[in-house]
C-alpha cells in the first residue's frame, strides 16, 4: 500500500463536502457524546488511508473520535508527511496522537524507525508529533520462535524504553496471542511482561487476542496492576470468532473497565483488524456501542 499519496486542495474540498453532505457523520456528534476520548487505531482503516488520507482522517473525526493511536512510521515519515505536516493536519481535526506503532526490526535490519534501526529519530519525531507512547507492534514469526529470543527482547525493550523515558514518551509492548503461547514449557509473556523494567516498559492490552488465547484480561490486571495504561478494544464474533465490532460480539467489556484503575488504563483505541462491512461504518458502530458503556 502506498501511504505517500499527496493530498491536493481539491481532494481537501471533495473530502470535507462529503462531510457535510452526509447524514451519519453530520447528525452523530449531535446525537452520540462520549463521556472521556475515544481513540481508534488508524491500522483499522488503512486501505482507506492508502486512497485518501485527509479524507479517511475527517472521517475519523466527523464519527466523534479524539484520539488516535499511529502505524506505518518509516523513515521520518508519517503516512508520506513530515512530523509538522502530519501534526498540523491532526491538530485541524481535532485528533490527539497519543500512541504510535513501531517494528522490532530484529530480523529487517534494513528498515528504518524501528527499535534495532533508528530508534532515536523515531522517538524525536514521536515527541515532536506529540506522542505520548510508543509501542512494539508485533513480533514477526522469525522474530519469536524460541524462548531465547524473548530473552533477548527483555534487554532490547529495556534499552527502548530508556531512549523514550529520555524523550519524555513511555515505551510499551502491545500483545497478539502468540505470546501466551508456551514453548518449551514456558510463557513468552512472562517474560515481556515479568522480566522488564515496569517502569520503563508497559503493556498495551489487545482485549481481543488476550481472550482469543484465553486468558482472562482481569486476571492478568491483578499479577501486574498498573502496568496496562492502553488497550485495544475490540470484539469477538459471536458465530466464527472472527473480528466483530465492539459490542456486536462476546467480550464482557464493562466487567473489563470496570477494572480501569487496576490495570492503570488511561487512553484506549478502538481497533477491528478487518471488517465484514465498510471499515468506516464498523468504527462507527463501535464508536456508538463504546459510548453507551459510559466508560
Amino acid at each position: 500500500m502506498d501511504y505517500n499519496e499527496k493530498i491536493s486542495r481539491k481532494s481537501f474540498l471533495k473530502a470535507g463536502a462529503f462531510m457535510l453532505a452526509t447524514p451519519m457523520f453530520s447528525k452523530l456528534n449531535l446525537d452520540v457524546r462520549a463521556s472521556s476520548p475515544i481513540g481508534l487505531q488508524l491500522y483499522t482503516l488503512r486501505n482507506e488511508i492508502s486512497k485518501d488520507l485527509l479524507g479517511t482522517l475527517k472521517k475519523v473525526s466527523a464519527i466523534g473520535y479524539k484520539e488516535v493511536e499511529l502505524y506505518g512510521y518509516s523513515d521520518g515519515k508519517f503516512f508520506g508527511k513530515t512530523p509538522k505536516e502530519f501534526k498540523k493536519i491532526l491538530s485541524d481535526l481535532g485528533l490527539n496522537p497519543v500512541s504510535g506503532h513501531y517494528g522490532a526490526g530484529v530480523e529487517n535490519k534494513t528498515a528504518k524507525g524501528t527499535l534495532s534501526n533508528g530508534w532515536q529519530k523515531a522517538v524525536d519525531d514521536a515527541a515532536e508529533i506529540g506522542q505520548k507512547y510508543v509501542n512494539c507492534a508485533y513480533l514477526t514469526e522469525s522474530e519469536r520462535k524460541t524462548i531465547d529470543q524473548y530473552k533477548k527482547y527483555v534487554d532490547l525493550f529495556n534499552k527502548s524504553g530508556e531512549v523514550a523515558k529520555k524523550a519524555g514518551l513511555q515505551f510499551g509492548y502491545h500483545n497478539h496471542d502468540f505470546e501466551f503461547k508456551k514453548i518449551g514449557g514456558e510463557l513468552p509473556y512472562d517474560y515481556i511482561a515479568g522480566k522488564t523494567d515496569p517502569k520503563l516498559v508497559k503493556l498495551e492490552l489487545d482485549l481481543y487476542w488476550a481472550v482469543k488465547a484465553g486468558i482472562d484480561p482481569i486476571a492478568l490486571f491483578k499479577k501486574y496492576p498498573g502496568r496496562f495504561p492502553l488497550w485495544h478494544v475490540k470484539d469477538i464474533d459471536k458465530k466464527d470468532g472472527s473480528f466483530a465490532e465492539v459490542g456486536t460480539g462476546t467480550i464482557d467489556f464493562k466487567k473489563i473497565f470496570d477494572n480501569r484503575k487496576l490495570a492503570g488504563m488511561t487512553h484506549f483505541f478502538v481497533e477491528q483488524d478487518v471488517a465484514k462491512v465498510p471499515p468506516v461504518q464498523a468504527i462507527e458502530t463501535s464508536y456508538k456501542n463504546v459510548v453507551k458503556l459510559k466508560v
